[in-house]
């Protein structure tokens, strides 16, 4: 049976101790393993090679799967603050990510919407709601708050 420090080893040799990348090793450990299993590995894997696999993935992927893949150790490492980073980028510069607010906000109102907010103010020195309040209007303003708010 693998240990965490062993799937930390698989992905070290299948990214950076290797010509080409073993995408599939990448895949196999960070798709099919728990939170807490996979946040160990990132630890160990950051042990034992000196930087961070979010590192070592800007090096060995590209397009998508980098993205998605950052996305994913972003997640995993901080899931509180990799949701207050995204409905951040929603309200951020001309116009609002109407749909990224929607699917955060509320799929997140029953699990860890308290977290995210204390992340949010904590990262960007503003309440979710006061960020809300001034980057939406209407119906649809109050509704998202009234979500944020508990009501």
């Amino acid at each position: 049976m693998c240990t965490l420090t062993d799937h930390a080893h698989e992905l070290e040799q299948a990214g950076e101790k290797r010509w080409g990348t073993d995408e599939s090793t990448f895949m196999k450990i960070l798709i099919t393993k728990s939170f807490p299993h996979l946040q160990q590995v990132l630890n160990d894997y950051e042990q034992i090679t000196g930087h961070s696999i979010e590192e070592a993935i800007r090096n060995e992927f590209s397009d998508d799967m980098k993205d998605g893949l950052i996305a994913l150790v972003k997640n995993i490492q901080n899931q509180p603050g990799y949701f207050a980073f995204e409905l951040y980028q929603a309200m951020k510069g001309l116009g609002t990510n109407e749909k990224d607010l929607i699917r955060i906000i509320v799929s997140r109102s029953e699990i860890d919407l308290t977290l995210i907010k204390q992340q949010y103010e904590q990262n960007y020195g503003q309440s979710l709601a006061d960020n809300i309040e001034s980057e939406c209007s209407g119906s649809f303003r109050d509704t998202l708050i009234a979500i944020i708010k508990g009501n």
